[in-house]
């Protein structure tokens, strides 16, 4: 009889999961799920746990991991084999939209994705704006400035996302500004918590009107080293806030 490559993890209790606790039950246990095949702990072939197993580890009911399951089946992760179990067919959905994927991740991961996305838009933005590119990036700056100073925290963080935006589409690449867009999306209720809590929140207006210079005078260096200063203390404050 031929063994599961998966099957030595599984036996051994290596693999478990974490009791759902938050309000988005089914989307929580599929991001679960869809973590452990990604990082390979359960690798393609192996057969997952069980319902009951899996409704123990969750602390969830039977028709919640008959969903997460359905939808990890559709997106082309998992298939249901009469009599013998669920197992692992893939590693990446295919069909699944990257927004839809984005909302189920957690946000820290997101944020590190858009780290290493936001610093080459800013190496990319230093290299190829052009004076139009200046004049947007400008003024959702100095809108920036303003309504942190009339403590309009609304406008605020919009101005802030559209300031971001304007140095995305600088990089003059259609795919990254459509990358930014849906990432920032994704981010901006964290950022609308992160803004409101005065404990944790830093304006950054130095930093972003140093990346505003840098990619004026074109210095790419400079403007990826501001970048990395911004979302390195962003990061921090994100993770501060969702402990």
């Amino acid at each position: 009889m031929f063994k599961n490559k998966g099957d030595d993890q599984m036996n051994s209790g290596r693999i478990s999961f974490q009791t759902v606790q938050r309000r988005q039950i089914v989307d929580d246990v599929v991001e679960q799920l869809q973590k452990k095949i990604s990082l390979g702990e359960l690798p393609i072939g192996a057969q997952i746990p069980t319902e009951p197993e899996l409704m123990a580890q969750f602390g969830v009911g039977r028709s919640t991991i008959r969903e997460a399951v359905r939808v990890l089946a559709h997106a082309g992760l998992l298939e249901k084999r009469q009599g013998h179990g669920t197992f692992v067919i893939g590693t990446m959905s295919t069909q699944e939209p990257l927004d839809d994927r984005l909302r189920r991740a957690e946000v820290l991961d997101v944020y590190e994705v858009r780290f290493m996305l936001e610093v080459e838009i800013a190496r990319l933005a230093a290299e190829r704006r052009d004076e139009n590119d200046l004049v947007h990036i400008r003024e959702s700056l100095e809108l920036r400035n303003k309504h942190l100073a009339e403590g309009d925290n609304k406008l605020f963080l919009e101005a802030d996302i559209a300031f971001h935006f304007a140095v995305a589409a600088a990089t003059k690449n259609p795919i990254v500004v459509d990358l930014y867009q849906t990432f920032s999306e994704v981010l901006r209720v964290a950022l609308v918590r992160h803004t409101a809590d005065p404990e944790l929140h830093h304006d950054y207006t130095e930093q972003h009107i140093k990346l505003y210079e840098a990619i004026r005078d074109q210095d790419s260096k400079a403007a990826v080293t501001y970048t990395v200063q911004h979302l390195e203390r962003t990061k921090r404050e994100l993770e501060q806030l969702i402990r």
